[in-house]
């Protein structure tokens, strides 16, 4: 194989784990966050749907602080819950609105993994393609070429 095409396929080498693999793990990642934020939602409309089934007024329960550090809580009203709507902000709902804000968000999330989903299937044809490309181009250094013969 001549110095050329090394170098040649070094750089696509490069390319293939150097960018399309990190564009691939940053995709998959930030669908991965996106299936956390759809699971934590299904968790709440679970908890919602205990308090609404068994009538309960107030309750106690284990608050997350942050890095799994949880203290005890009391709440006296349940009729209110404060949702987390995006961007930061965090809205006072009723147990049922809160429930369609729920539905409404899994659908959205669901959409927006969908197309993390495709972004990564799109992401591993361009690597599948760069290295079925590489494979060719070291078949081809290996082939002899044609021969010309003098009539």
């Amino acid at each position: 194989m001549d110095n050329e095409i090394q170098q040649k396929l070094a750089r696509y080498e490069s390319f293939v784990n150097e960018g399309l693999r990190k564009d691939l793990k940053d995709t998959l990642d930030a669908r991965d966050t996106i299936y956390d934020q759809i699971s934590e939602y299904l968790k709440l409309a679970k908890d919602i749907e205990v308090i609404k089934d068994n009538g309960l007024k107030e309750m106690k329960t284990q608050v997350d602080l942050g890095s799994n550090f949880y203290v005890q809580a009391k709440i006296p009203d349940t009729k209110h819950i404060f949702v987390n709507v995006g961007f930061g902000f965090h809205a006072e709902l009723t147990l049922d609105e809160a429930l369609e804000f729920i539905k409404k968000k899994e659908v959205h999330l669901q959409k927006k993994a969908a197309l993390f989903t495709e972004k990564a299937s799109q992401i591993r044809a361009h690597i599948k393609l760069v290295l079925e490309a590489m494979a060719e181009i070291m078949k081809l250094d290996r082939t002899p070429g044609p021969r010309s013969f003098n009539v």
